[in-house]
């Protein structure tokens, strides 16, 4: 599940080190060509979310804000109607990562592992200061472009996060971060590294900094599948 408002390209396309001012581009070691080497992957496109170019995918338009909830209805219904059946490995980058955990919260029995990539999460409210919350709040609304586009509820979210179960302890579940260490950035790399040590889930574990790593090559598609055979029956 890619990041506010993006769509599946963004797990196929990577960024050319020695020439990152050239954009994104298909690459076989994106992470989805990659993790489809030894496993089936799945990528959709969320209603309202656009392509890398700018152009919008063919999924439906949405009225926003977008919640988690109204998220994992959607993938749900993306699950039954392409036939894929469970259990399932939850892979959510940023806003995804929301709905990767409100999915495996409601759907334990469906759910075998989740992953998230510098993903944002219920704890988060309380890591930022009050003040670096609210102004994060006001540039996502000032963002919105009206269009029928995704934009992300996080408030909702962390209401619908934290009224959910706790997740099922012992899931195979792997957090990676690449945020820097300083700023509110900063405190959104301190959430991570207490989501990785909640004791609901033993198996989560950080990774080193990388910036954003599912658009990157080495170390994190390894670790990703790390957490898919750990959840193997």
């Amino acid at each position: 599940m890619s990041g506010a408002g993006g769509a599946s390209d963004e797990w196929t396309h990577i960024a050319d080190a020695a020439r990152p001012e050239a954009g994104l581009k298909p690459d076989p070691s994106a992470v989805f060509p990659e993790v489809a080497r030894f496993t089936r992957v799945c990528a959709y496109d969320r209603p309202g979310t656009t392509r890398l170019d700018g152009t919008p995918n063919r999924s439906t338009p949405v009225t926003p804000p977008t919640t988690a909830a109204a998220g994992v209805r959607d993938l749900r219904a993306a699950l039954a109607a392409a036939g894929e059946h469970p259990p399932y490995v939850l892979v959510g980058a940023s806003w995804g990562a929301m709905i990767a955990s409100l999915f495996a919260r409601t759907e334990p029995a469906r759910t075998t592992g989740v992953v998230t990539v510098d993903g944002a999460s219920p704890f988060l409210k309380d890591t930022l200061t009050p003040a670096q919350w609210s102004a994060w709040m006001d540039k996502i609304r000032a963002t919105n472009p009206g269009k029928g586009l995704e934009t992300p509820d996080y408030p909702a979210a962390v209401r619908e996060l934290r009224g959910a179960p706790a997740l099922p302890r012992g899931l195979p579940a792997v957090v990676l971060t690449s945020r820097p260490s300083v700023g509110p950035l900063g405190r959104w790399r301190i959430d991570l590294a207490g989501l990785a040590g909640r004791p609901a889930a033993p198996g989560r574990r950080p990774a080193g900094p990388a910036r954003h790593r599912h658009r990157q090559r080495p170390r994190h598609r390894r670790r990703a599948a790390a957490a898919r055979r750990a959840g193997d029956p």
